[in-house]
């Protein structure tokens, strides 16, 4: 058996490493998989040290949600690694390069037009790769987060967010592309380093222009009114000299009851964005609520409805917890994380691109996957960058993440510092509450997956509800 994979070609030999190396990964995902579900079967009760921050049917809601994620993530999982491994084995990437060639011809342009059948090819995959995403996603969202009470979405709005989505995506991946391609091809011995410096480029002006020209494309920005949250939220800015400009509420409760904040921006021009189902004040399913329980008051009186019970449950956060969530994403910039994160990013992206150069004339690299005629420099970026250097994405992922846990840390010790302890630590729990996010996790699936820390590890690093 060795001597015979011995005896192979070298291109058979990077092709069943391939496909090794893709389901070892998937099996390792699968097994850690697997742990945690035990964990949510096996995790019924709340635990001792989870009784003052946590409700029985909180943590049973929780519970169900995750494991049916966990379900439904192990399917998904294994119909993408299938899915992959076809296409390998039957040659699925030369024969759609083959069809793009054809489209092309078509049009009279010939093979010396390879940017053109490059971008025909980068279509052609994304469109396959939507369709057969699709009814995954149907699932996830009408299916599991309808069951658990997130999809706010119809099914209507939902497929021209889709289409849109698509739109949007082909209107940057396919220009941004050409030119890639272009400078590889017009670079000389030294294109990486001018590809490296476009994909720079390109990067910093898509952070730019996201939340103030893409992401209007999809929900809707409103400049948070002018009040008590807002003044203490510049004034918190500026007493750490964070350049803020503005400050937007996101209407992201027209998809999803999930809630988030985030900040972005370059040099003296940062924007902090709050989505709608964070604040209290603004979530309108505590209107909703509120609609409900007057009614109910209504019923009440006049002799109906006397059994229905009412509930003062809010989703979101008051100001002071929404001030000490926005305390911990200020602290990632005022401890240089967002900075860092770049620089690493921009390092990884430069070792990248020299070693694509010192791989793209290796013509069994190719040979490998079915192209025996040419060497396409789209499929040697996939080939390259997709596979062979599957190993260390892999690697380079758990180490960011295990880096990521220690920002957390750091950027919850900085709330602190501004003596926010308390006021985090409860919002830490209603948004994991808000979020049925399951407070119990297997070490080995956490320590591989967790890119933020466990809840409990959080609150015992803020010392408490009554620390300051």
């Amino acid at each position: 058996m060795l001597q015979a994979i011995y005896e192979l070609p070298v291109e058979d030999k990077i092709f069943y490493a391939v496909l090794a190396f893709s389901w070892t990964v998937y099996l390792w995902e699968a097994y850690l998989a697997f742990r945690q579900r035990k964990i949510y079967r096996s995790t019924k009760h709340v635990p001792m040290e989870l009784g003052k921050i946590m409700d029985t049917e909180t943590f049973e809601k929780s519970r169900l949600y995750q494991l049916d994620k966990s379900n439904f993530s192990f399917w998904s999982g294994l119909y993408s690694e299938t899915e992959g491994t076809l296409i390998l084995v039957l040659g699925g990437i030369p024969f759609l390069w083959r069809v793009s060639g054809a489209i092309t011809a078509r049009f009279g342009l010939g093979p010396e037009y390879e940017i053109s059948q490059s971008l025909i090819f980068l279509m052609l995959a994304t469109l396959f790769s939507a369709l057969t995403g699709l009814p995954w996603s149907l699932y996830s969202t009408f299916v599991i987060e309808e069951k658990h009470g997130f999809n706010q979405q119809t099914l209507g709005f939902f497929m021209k967010d889709a289409l849109k989505k698509f739109v949007v995506t082909q209107c940057i991946l396919l220009p941004v592309t050409s030119l890639l391609l272009y400078i590889i091809k017009i670079g000389g011995d030294y294109f990486f380093i001018y590809a490296w410096l476009f994909t720079l480029a390109v990067s910093l002006v898509l952070v730019t222009i996201y939340a103030d020209y893409i992401a209007p494309l999809f929900d809707k920005f409103t400049p948070l009114p002018e009040g008590e949250l807002k003044a203490e939220i510049e004034s918190m800015a500026k007493s750490i000299n964070f350049p803020l400009t503005k400050v937007y509420v996101v209407e992201g409760s027209k998809r999803s009851s999930h809630s988030n904040a985030y900040f972005y921006g370059f040099f003296k021009n940062k924007r902090i964005v709050l989505f709608d189902t964070l604040l209290e004040d603004y979530s309108p399913l505590n209107k909703t609520g509120d609609a409900e329980a007057e009614q109910g008051e209504e019923n009440d009186v006049v002799g109906e409805n006397k059994a229905k019970p009412k509930t003062n449950k809010k989703q979101g956060c008051n100001n002071s917890e929404v001030l000490a969530v926005l305390g911990h994403e200020l602290g990632h910039w005022k401890l240089g994380h967002t900075v860092k994160n770049i620089v690493i990013s921009q390092m990884n992206s430069f070792l990248c691109f020299f070693l694509f150069a010192v791989l793209i004339g290796r013509k069994e690299l190719f040979l490998a996957f079915g192209f025996y005629d040419s060497q396409p420099t789209l499929i040697g970026l996939m080939i390259i960058f997709q596979f062979i250097f599957s190993p260390y994405n892999e690697l380079l992922s758990f180490c960011l993440t295990v880096l990521s846990r220690r920002f957390e840390f750091q950027a919850d010790a900085f709330a602190r510092g501004m003596g926010r302890a308390s006021e985090l630590y409860s919002a830490l729990i209603k948004l994991n509450k808000d979020n049925l996010g399951f407070p119990v996790a297997d070490w080995l699936f956490s320590m591989w997956h967790y890119s933020h820390p466990p809840l409990l590890e959080r609150l015992r690093a803020l010392g408490g509800p009554k620390q300051d």
